[in-house]
């Protein structure tokens, strides 16, 4: 219970500073229009509490009180267990993000407990699994191009933490369940570090990490040098997007206790090796072709082979 309490009271702490950034942000920005006319700068306070509400505060409390689907591992009464999935299956069937097919399934085993277990692993780790990778790699690749066109940290780190909220709360819609309150407290502080990243990743010169002479060519055209680090500041966003997208995902499958620790963890790794090549040559589409092929030529091979096995499963 402490632990529980201590990751509770992380996660309030994170909120709160994610709560204070997002101020301090709109109220420079509102500083500045004073200068222009003190009634534009209160027309952007009014704007920016509208979007702050839609943004950020709404989808927390969308996330906050969705339903979780937590089986406790020690609980040995499998009458009180089939009631937990009993209930899970409910809320699954009123789920319009879920197949009839899947419905039927779960209608057709919920007064059977192994039967009810079976049907909903197959649920989650089949359609309402496919459901979260496709979220995953939409988000990551609005990601992707937001920070890497976008020639300001301060700018990387709010479209990066608004993208990231709206992702699991996208995930918990298609779930139909959010994770217990401890992960999602985890999940806060991997959202504000990864924001906080977003910012300094614009700071970064990729190109002194380069072979020698790659950088040096690229210092010697500076449009190609800014096209080439505002890339790789996108790509690295998208990277850490998906891996809390990911991380969402498996703290889902912690909670139900449908699958084991070990196939959670390969199930992850899977994903994240399967979805970043996918998230890149995607969402490079936007940049000037022979700059974005260049980043892209290494994942393209690897995303058409993914294609390839999905067609064969």
């Amino acid at each position: 219970m402490g632990k529980k309490r201590f990751w509770v009271l992380i996660g309030i702490g994170a909120l709160i500073v994610i709560f204070f950034i997002l101020v301090s942000n709109i109220l420079e920005v509102g500083e500045r229009l004073r200068g222009v006319h003190e009634y534009i700068e209160y027309g952007f306070y009014g704007l920016s509490a509208i979007l702050v509400y839609f943004l950020v505060l709404n989808p927390l409390r969308i996330i906050a009180f969705s339903p979780t689907f937590t089986v406790d591992a020690m609980l040995s009464d499998d009458n009180k267990r089939h009631k937990i999935y009993k209930d899970a299956a409910k809320v699954l069937i009123s789920n319009e993000n879920i197949t009839d097919e899947d419905k039927d399934l779960l209608k057709g085993s919920i007064n059977n407990s192994k039967e009810l277990k079976t049907s909903l692993q197959t649920v989650f780790t089949t359609s309402i699994r496919t459901n979260i990778n496709e979220v995953i790699v939409r988000n990551s690749k609005s990601v992707l191009v937001t920070t890497a066109l976008s020639q300001n940290g301060n700018l990387d780190m709010l479209s990066t933490l608004i993208i990231q909220i709206k992702m699991i709360k996208e995930i918990v819609e298609l779930s139909g369940f959010r994770p217990s309150y401890p992960y999602l407290a985890k999940l806060s502080v991997n959202v504000l570090v990864t924001s906080l990243i977003a910012e300094g990743i614009e700071e970064i010169d990729f190109t002194e990490y380069m072979p020698t002479k790659l950088g040096e060519t690229l210092t010697d055209m500076p449009f190609i040098k800014t096209i080439s680090s505002s890339i790789i500041g996108g790509i690295s966003n998208s990277m850490l997007t998906c891996r809390v997208g990911v991380i969402t995902q498996k703290y889902l499958y912690n909670d139900n206790k449908l699958l084991n620790r070990k196939d959670i963890r390969r199930m992850a790794y899977k994903d994240t090796f399967k979805l970043m090549p996918k998230i890149i040559t995607e969402g490079l589409t936007v940049f000037p072709k022979g700059v974005a092929s260049i980043f892209a030529r290494p994942f393209k091979k690897r995303n058409k082979k993914n294609k390839e096995s999905e067609v064969d499963e």
